[in-house]
């Protein structure tokens, strides 16, 4: 269990270099102090912590969002990092705030591993690391090291939000507004058929959008090949999920389609906003 001054959940990149869509969001920490690995690193941290879902709620621990934070250390924090401790947890303030924490824990550790270690811990040791503390780092390590090789060390992280213009939709889309949805607004369709599709040039795609009682199933094309179709349903609402992600080994360009299904009586799908690594 997390101790309150980390936290505990259920379940790229040196910086944010340039702003190559629409919506994308800009560096969490300035070129000239950031470390190496920052973005890449606290990426590797959320999908671990909570597979990317900007709602999670730990029910034992009460730790929230992407990044897991206790709230009992969210004023503090978000008063170092955002200069304000009554700062909303929205995504966009939880990666801020998490990027600040994680590189002044970089300055005082020297190293990610040991960044992990505290993270979940909330510890500075450097031996005597519990068996289930070593798999958490090896996961988080292990993430963080995804998909790189010898000679390529830099990521580019974009966000096409669902405005974006480069977003084709087919068929009756709406919005619908939530304070946790990149941007605050997100779009969806109940029926059929309606569909969206996003051509980018990258190495990993992922879709976010929401889960929740009322929420159905859509089905997943990548390059015009049927992939997987997606059930979008959960027992509870949850604002924010990475619903479906795909990788490949090298950049290239890619089409993903998501085609509504019409599911009986939960038809609704979203879309918040497609993430993709270059």
């Amino acid at each position: 269990m997390r101790v309150r001054t980390g936290r505990r959940s259920a379940v790229v990149v040196a910086l944010l270099a340039t702003a190559v869509l629409t919506g994308v969001a800009g560096p969490d920490v300035s070129a000239a102090t950031a470390p190496s690995g920052l973005i890449r690193f606290r990426e590797a941290v959320g999908q671990i912590e909570s597979g990317g879902n900007y709602t999670a709620r730990n029910p034992v621990s009460g730790a929230y969002g992407k990044y897991q934070i206790m709230p009992s250390n969210w004023p503090s924090w978000a008063s170092t990092y955002l200069g304000n401790a009554n700062a909303s947890w929205s995504p966009s303030n939880q990666d801020t705030v998490a990027s600040g924490k994680m590189t002044s824990l970089y300055r005082w550790l020297g190293s990610w591993r040991r960044v992990a270690y505290w993270w979940l811990t909330g510890s500075d040791r450097t031996s005597g690391w519990s068996s289930y503390a070593t798999s958490y780092v090896n996961k988080v390590m292990a993430e963080y090291s995804g998909g790189t090789t010898a000679t390529t060390s830099i990521y580019v992280v974009a966000r096409a939000q669902e405005s974006n213009s480069t977003i084709d939709y087919s068929g009756t889309w709406k919005g619908a507004e939530h304070g946790s949805y990149a941007g605050d607004r997100a779009r969806y369709a109940t029926a059929a058929g309606a569909s969206t599709e996003f051509m980018f040039t990258g190495r990993k795609i992922v879709w976010y959008g929401p889960e929740g009682p009322t929420r159905g199933k859509a089905k997943v094309y990548i390059d015009g090949t049927y992939i997987k179709t997606v059930d979008t349903g959960n027992g509870s609402f949850l604002a924010r999920s990475a619903l479906f992600a795909y990788r490949w080994s090298s950049p290239g360009e890619h089409t993903i389609r998501i085609v509504v299904v019409g599911t009986s009586g939960r038809p609704m799908v979203a879309l918040d906003e497609f993430q993709i690594t270059r």
